[in-house]
């Protein structure tokens, strides 16, 4: 396999989300992915697989420890390096989450930027004992949480429960037992846990642990940003069509941009849009 390494959510190497892309991955089983992703060290690693003659592309997504049924960086990352192979364009993606379509276009300098469309998304309630768990394990207290943004768990392709910091400065402060969260994860099923504070009505902070990945905090975290552009809108928290912004990776010295787009139609995907460089 040729391994790719690309930086998902930003321009500048030093910044956003390092991920491995396969682009033609026919013929590796399992064990080879996990073991590839696991030397590449990143959060994630994208594999992708001829599946038709219309262009459709099949998708898998593993992490140091385990695979994942959808990543958005990685997907940024594939699409871009897939663009500047072969032009730029529509793909559809078959992921283990379902179907997901990503465009890319050029920039007036030259970039490509990509877009992938997420699943349709939708948000569940954080049991109370869960709810409990996971402030105890964060260092955070009830009274740490936004009571505008209330905790659920958000799925748009993976499950990642929501916290809202009441302050800037307690999103800053991010210190957990690595193993206590990986193991409550393990359990309920959660990706990365999506930390956020509110700047504006359209812009966000976020950070998001991973440790079922193997990894303290990721960068920056498409899937978590599709999801929490669908906790929004199914909470009726921005006024769709909306355009958000998500700063993530500025507390760990890699800062990311993520754009959302969110549509007025309810129970269609959301769009994340970023850019991606080669390492």
């Amino acid at each position: 396999m040729e391994i790719l390494r690309y930086v998902a959510f930003s321009s500048d190497p030093a910044g956003g989300n390092p991920a491995g892309v396969v682009l033609d991955a026919t013929g590796a089983d399992d064990a080879t992915m996990l073991a590839t992703a696991a030397d590449l060290g990143y959060s994630e690693s994208a594999f992708v697989v001829p599946a038709g003659d219309d262009g459709t592309l099949g998708i898998r997504y593993f992490s140091p420890l385990a695979e994942v049924p959808f990543c958005g960086h990685a997907t940024i990352a594939t699409a871009v390096a897939y663009a500047e192979r072969h032009g730029t364009g529509r793909l559809l993606l078959r992921t283990q989450a379902g179907p997901v379509t990503v465009t890319t276009d050029r920039t007036a300098d030259g970039a490509v930027v990509a877009t992938l469309v997420s699943v349709p998304p939708h948000t569940t309630p954080i049991r109370e004992a869960d709810l409990a768990e996971l402030l105890a394990i964060l260092g955070w207290t009830a009274d740490d949480l936004d009571p505008a943004l209330p905790p659920r768990v958000a799925f748009a392709g993976a499950r990642h429960p929501v916290l809202a910091a009441s302050t800037r400065k307690r999103l800053a402060g991010l210190d957990y037992d690595m193993a206590a969260l990986g193991a409550l994860m393990a359990r309920e099923d959660w990706t990365t846990v999506d930390l956020v504070w509110r700047e504006s009505a359209t812009v966000f902070h976020a950070r998001n642990p991973f440790p079922p990945g193997g990894v303290v905090e990721d960068p920056a975290t498409g899937a978590a940003a599709a999801a929490f552009g669908g906790y929004l809108r199914e909470l009726r928290l921005v006024a769709p069509p909306a355009t958000l912004t998500i700063h993530q990776g500025v507390d760990m010295g890699r800062p990311s941009t993520i754009t959302v787009t969110v549509p007025a139609e309810p129970d269609t995907g959301i769009g994340v849009t970023g850019t991606a460089v080669r390492i």
